[in-house]
């Protein structure tokens, strides 16, 4: 069974970059200061100060609802001030980390929403707007002003910033080595 919490921090970057996948098959521990569970609709809320873990991957929130279908698929809304994630990437040294005042997750569709003043980094990468919509099947992503059929408000405007990989040649330093000089030997 895949676990949606694990995916909210994975899927949250908005680039060809991984989280750590071992990290799905570790437990999920949640701590809150109030949990309900109801087995007839299949729905479980932890509220207040809301912290979920599973290896490298951890989630804060004011309130987590988890709702499940009847094929078994999960339905995560996530809500804070704001909710606030953090993962290492899968074989790098590097972190991914954002933080939204709503996070949706749908199971079944494979698909993150971010929602208002949304922010994912990796790296130096950043991508920031009202609204993120990260598509893991398609591996697509989508970053607005608005949430869809809501009208872009001035000053929300979409924020990317793309850092330049390096290159071999830039990491082995110069092609072409400085040459010392040596003073003239007729000249005083």
């Amino acid at each position: 069974m895949r676990t949606p919490l694990y995916l909210i921090a994975a899927a949250a970057l908005a680039a060809p970059a991984h989280a750590e996948r071992a990290d799905r098959e570790k437990e999920i521990a949640v701590v809150a200061d109030h949990s309900q569970g109801d087995d007839v609709n299949k729905m479980l809320v932890f509220e207040g100060n809301v912290v979920v873990t599973q290896g490298t991957m951890r989630i804060t929130a004011a309130k987590v609802t988890i709702k499940e279908d009847a094929q078994k698929y999960k339905f995560l809304v996530a809500t804070g001030s704001p909710v606030t994630f953090r993962e290492k990437r899968d074989n790098a040294d590097e972190w991914i980390e954002g933080n939204a005042q709503r996070a949706e997750y749908d199971e079944k569709n494979d698909k993150l929403h971010l929602y208002d003043r949304a922010h994912v980094k990796s790296g130096g990468n950043e991508v920031n707007g009202d609204y993120i919509n990260y598509d893991m099947k398609r591996e697509t992503t989508e970053v607005s002003g608005a949430p869809p059929g809501a009208r872009v408000q001035a000053p929300s405007r979409v924020k990317v910033i793309i850092v330049p990989p390096k290159r071999d040649a830039d990491r082995k330093g110069p092609a072409n080595p400085p040459v010392d000089l040596k003073p003239d030997a007729g000249k005083p």
